[in-house]
C-alpha cells in the first residue's frame, strides 16, 4: 500500500517524525513517501493509496508555513480521487498553549473531512511539554496504524 506522508514543522520535529514514521511504514512493507516540500502533483503521481499527515502547530493554533501552500492548493482542489482512503494524523503541540494545543493537526483532520479520507485512527498527540522524545513517543501508535492500513 502506497502511503503519502504529508509534514508540516517550524523547527524540524514535526518532519523527524514524519521520516521516522517513513521508515517504519517501509519496514513494515508498505511504500511510504515523504517529502517535505511536496507539491500537489507530486503527490498526484505518486498515486496514494492512503496518508498521514504529520504536523506542529503555530502562533495561535495555525499550521507551519511549509505546510500552508500545499494545504491551500488541496483545499482548493479537493481531489476526488483521494475520496475514501484511509488516514490518520500526528499533531504535535504544546499544552499549555490550551486551546490551541495541536490545532494544527486538527487543520488536517478537518481537511482530510473535506476530502473524504477515511480517519482509521484518532489523531495521535504529541505534547511538547511532556516528551523530548516524539519520534520514539509515536512508535506504538504508528504500529497500530500499520494494522488499520493492512486491515
Amino acid at each position: 500500500m502506497k502511503v503519502a506522508i504529508l509534514s508540516g514543522s517550524v523547527y524540524g520535529t514535526a518532519e523527524e517524525v514524519a521520516r521516522h514514521a517513513a521508515a517504519i511504514l517501509n519496514d513494515a512493507g508498505l511504500d511510504a513517501w515523504h517529502n517535505p516540500r511536496a507539491t500537489l502533483a507530486e503527490i498526484q503521481a505518486f498515486a496514494p493509496e492512503a496518508f498521514l499527515a504529520v504536523t506542529s502547530t503555530t502562533g495561535m493554533g495555525e499550521l507551519p508555513d511549509s505546510l500552508m501552500p500545499l494545504y491551500s492548493t488541496i483545499r482548493d482542489q479537493l481531489p476526488a480521487a483521494w475520496r475514501g482512503l484511509p488516514g490518520a494524523v500526528i499533531g504535535l503541540g504544546d499544552a499549555s498553549y490550551g486551546d490551541t494545543f495541536c490545532a494544527g493537526g486538527e487543520q488536517m483532520r478537518e481537511l482530510f473531512g473535506e476530502l473524504g479520507v477515511r480517519e482509521v485512527l484518532p489523531m495521535l498527540r504529541l505534547d511538547a511539554s511532556e516528551s523530548v522524545t516524539p519520534e520514539s513517543d509515536a512508535e506504538p501508535w504508528l504500529a497500530e496504524l500499520v494494522t488499520a492500513l493492512r486491515a
